[in-house]
């Protein structure tokens, strides 16, 4: 027979999902020897049975309360029908994982007509008996009955009126009295019967509905927020009651054992004399500091320190605590691990790493990848979140949040930028035109691409937040409207970005702002240590470079030269060149270009400080840089002085069917390998300029999108020949690397080959998964969250790495080159590279390093160090 209710006694932490976190951690108290007043749990498989039976408990559980009761009875000397000595019992909710405020709980169960009278007599005290009755009916009759709580709240307003007093505490015995009587008319009139005087059966009722409450809107949206699972059910505690209400030397509070904001060593909690649970967080009454409790009480303050610090040290974690003193007595009701910031979380880490309550290995297991996000970027608080619905949803691109008002275009979003609005950029689609308005937005949303669209792969670059692929937007430039499900925005209208779940609001959250501390910066050295593989950065600017090396990043192993065409003054000169038909016609554009890279370079280099530097060559196709609207088209024919027909004919000489397997990095370069020759006679020249102010700089020039090591081979030497040249021109020698990106499947498969003309080889993820899985990496958002609906795709592929497919053909690559060149350096820099689940399948298969976006150091980094523990521990079994 299941067994559904455990005592105190048998309980222990470790049974927390079965007892609930409130259920097991009374019974560990206990364990403890901290004073916790006596009760039984009852499971959550109790919990899931009631549920099983259609709301109806188990056949025996009536029987074994009965039981369980009369145990609790010899326990505390009282009787829980006596009127001689009445045992009062709480009842109260208890979820394998937190859910403060969640659900519900009712104290006081015992009382009725006749217990109330006795227990005014036995303590002499009519005001507290009728207190602790008046609070029970209330409860009772709103987590019960659904009876809502101001229906009891204005009767006690307008007593306290006519007798001109502002605290409950005022109120004498014979009003509380009086008020119990106007409580149970209220409730026979909402309910249609009397408040029930049969303890047995208040009890029973209070355990139903507080099973009932594991669904209620709060729950659920509780749950739907913070990914608990609803099928584990709530336990239920059933306790003894003692009485913060039961005069001035009473009380109740709430601590925490540290400073749940910022992490620092000091109890930090309130607490109300002559009060019950619920006073401290309705705020009828303003709480004193737990500070004050030294002064008002100072042996139980010295006790409660004690007990504090014994938790703390026990779970090796900060404790949320609730206590009780009745009559100078002090009692635990209740602790767990107390939420806090993700700064003040990292804070207590590295404390309790000094303090030598946790090692190093522990320190790491801790930090959570979430926790990591939320130190990096602003977030929303979950209890605002909790109380709003979204109106859209889509892709979360890139964490963080964000509110601003929303406009259309670039121009737009810069013109709102400079009269200090707050700028959302929304578009259906962004393009290099946008990023001058991208820069300038709090947080971007479009409603096309996916989770490698530009949009989130620049937005990811700068720290922004960003939704992406949010097909339920009709997003209108023209109009300046966007139109949604339930109703339409204009621009200027308000919105709330979550980057981190893909969900829009309306409603303008309060932003939570997030700073570097120094307990950061030691724990990002403590991964650093921990990991023998390095954490480069995507870097395109002095500024990303800035960001990832404030994060512990060890260079850069991705720089997107294409990123630096973006400014209109670079812009048009770049479609000078795509357009040009004649070599002679594209020397100018190159010649402004290769102006524009030196300098560029120069501040990389010098920002990266002699750490490697890893600069990809031209990769994307001509596309990306061509107007695609006819006012752009004007506006470009105009720059250039040519005519709209001329350039309509130019654009469709390069129009490709599929561009991102077309003309596009070492086949744009075979075709016009000037571009190349250009791009590296910048490199080598900044290079030359940074040497000459006493760096040492080894630049890595990377050729993007090699199927074959022919291609390889022609285009290495025809680079040789040019820096060769150069380098005799200048009288100068300079070391350098070239090496390619490993991106097509088919130079996955002769790694071996190709290893012979690399210095280094660095995978790109991003298209070798779009060409292993033949996926459009700008369409696939119309499909994919079909296929992870129907579960046909375990996760987004570009998202976290095909282990099966694209990871076996990259643990193949590094085998067959790493026999050819045991020496040759193996790095990953496709988006990849900070994605946790990724970056330890990478460790795994050997790489040297990954690369990722500046905001993604910290995560791949702690993902490598959570990773090498898991293999050291896996050698020591």
């Amino acid at each position: 027979m299941e067994k559904y209710i455990y005592s105190f006694a048998e309980g222990k932490k470790e049974m927390k999902q079965l007892l609930g976190g409130k259920g097991a951690n009374l019974a560990e108290m206990k364990r403890l020897g901290l004073p916790v007043p006596d009760g039984f749990t009852l499971t959550t498989t109790c919990c899931l049975a009631y549920y099983e039976n259609g709301k109806v408990f188990p056949d025996t559980l009536g029987t074994t309360i009965a039981e369980s009761l009369k145990t609790l009875e010899q326990q505390t000397h009282k009787g829980f029908r006596s009127l001689e000595a009445p045992l009062l019992i709480s009842v109260r909710s208890g979820s394998v994982r937190s859910m403060p405020g969640m659900m519900d709980t009712i104290l006081n169960i015992g009382l009725n007509g006749d217990t109330v009278k006795m227990l005014a007599s036995q303590t002499g005290d009519k005001r507290f008996a009728y207190d602790c009755y008046r609070r029970l009916i209330q409860m009772f009759g709103n987590v019960v009955y659904s009876i809502p709580a101001e229906a009891f709240e204005i009767v006690l307003t307008h007593l306290k009126e006519q007798r001109g007093i502002q605290l409950d505490t005022e109120l004498t015995g014979d009003d509380l009295h009086s008020l119990t009587i106007e409580y149970q008319h209220i409730f026979r009139q909402k309910t249609g019967r009397r408040f029930p005087q049969d303890p047995m059966q208040q009890l029973l009722l209070a355990t139903q509905a507080v099973f009932n409450s594991w669904y209620n809107p709060r729950a659920i949206t509780y749950r739907q927020l913070n990914n608990i699972d609803e099928h584990l059910g709530t336990a239920v505690t059933i306790q003894e009651m003692v009485f913060g209400n039961n005069g001035t030397d009473s009380g109740t509070g709430v601590c925490f054992t540290r400073n749940p904001s910022n992490g620092e060593k000091k109890l930090y909690g309130e607490f109300l004399l002559n009060a019950q649970g619920e006073d401290v967080v309705a705020g009828i009454r303003t709480p004193q500091p737990i500070s004050d409790l030294a002064v008002t009480m100072p042996t139980i303050y010295a006790e409660f320190e004690r007990c504090a610090a014994l938790l703390e040290q026990h779970y090796q974690e900060m404790q949320d605590i609730e206590f009780t003193i009745d009559n100078g007595q002090l009692y635990f009701l209740q602790t767990r691990n107390g939420k806090r910031t993700a700064s003040a979380a990292i804070q207590i880490l590295m404390d309790f790493l000094a303090e030598g309550l946790l090692t190093k290995e522990e320190v790491v297991d801790k930090v959570t990848f979430d926790m990591m996000e939320q130190a990096l970027h602003p977030s929303f608080s979950e209890e605002e979140l909790a109380e709003h619905s979204p109106f859209a949803i889509g892709l979360p691109a890139s964490p963080g949040a964000a509110v601003g008002r929303i406009y259309f275009s670039a121009e737009a979003a810069q013109l709102a930028s400079e009269n200090d609005e707050a700028v959302i950029l929304v578009r259906q689609e962004t393009s290099p035109e946008d990023i001058t308005g991208m820069i300038v937005s709090e947080a971007i949303i479009t409603s096309r691409g996916g989770m490698t669209s530009h949009a989130a792969v620049v937005a990811r670059g700068m720290g922004t937040p960003c939704v992406a692929g949010c097909h339920d937007l009709i997003i209108n430039a023209e109009k300046q409207t966007l139109t949604h499900p339930s109703g339409q925005l204009k621009e200027g209208d308000w919105l709330a970005v979550d980057g981190s779940s893909g969900k829009i609001y309306t409603h303008v959250f309060e932003l939570t702002q997030t700073a570097i501390t120094p307990a950061f910066e030691q724990l990002m050295v403590l991964l650093t240590d921990m990991s023998d593989i390095d954490v480069r950065a995507n870097a395109d600017t002095a500024t990303d470079l800035q960001t990832a090396l404030s994060f512990g990043a060890t260079g850069v192993g991705l720089t997107r030269t294409e990123h630096m065409f973006f400014a209109p003054e670079r812009l048009i000169e770049m479609r000078r060149l795509i357009l040009a038909d004649t070599a002679t016609a594209r020397e100018i554009p190159l010649n402004k270009l290769q102006h524009f890279q030196t300098s560029d370079f120069e501040e990389l280099f010098r920002c990266a400080n002699e750490r490697p530097l890893t600069i990809r060559l031209l990769d994307p196709p001509y596309h990306e840089f061509l107007p695609h609207d006819i006012s752009e088209k004007n506006a470009l024919a105009k720059a250039l002085s040519i005519s709209k027909t001329q350039l309509d004919q130019r654009l469709s000489e390069l129009q490709e069917s599929n561009p991102m397997m077309g003309h596009r990095g070492i086949r744009l370069a075979m075709s016009y390998p000037e571009i190349y020759k250009m791009q590296v006679t910048a490199i080598i020249n900044s290079a030359l300029v940074l040497e000459d102010e006493g760096l040492t700089v080894i630049p890595e020039i990377m050729i993007p999108l090699v199927g074959s090591v022919t291609e390889l081979k022609w285009m290495r030497h025809y680079l040789e020949t040019a820096i060769t040249e150069l380098l005799v021109e200048k009288n100068s020698h300079l070391t350098y690397k070239i090496g390619t990106m490993i991106e097509i499947p088919r130079a996955c498969l002769t790694a071996h080959e190709i290893a012979d003309t690399a210095d280094f080889f660095s995978f790109g993820t991003n298209d070798l998964t779009q060409l292993v899985y033949g996926f459009s990496r700008d369409d696939v958002a119309k499909f994919l969250p079909l296929y992870l609906e129907k579960g046909l795709l375990p996760h987004d592929p570009f998202q976290t790495i095909d282990i099966d497919g694209v990871g076996q053909l990259m643990k193949q690559a590094i085998t067959l080159a790493k026999k050819a060149q045991p020496q040759l350096k193996i790095g990953v820099c496709g988006e990849l590279g900070g994605d946790p689940e990724s970056v330890a399948y990478f460790h795994s298969i050997g790489v040297d390093y990954v690369s990722c976006s500046p905001f993604r150091v910290p995560l791949a980094k702690l993902a490598l160090a959570k990773a090498s523990i898991e293999a050291e521990t896996f050698i020591v079994i």
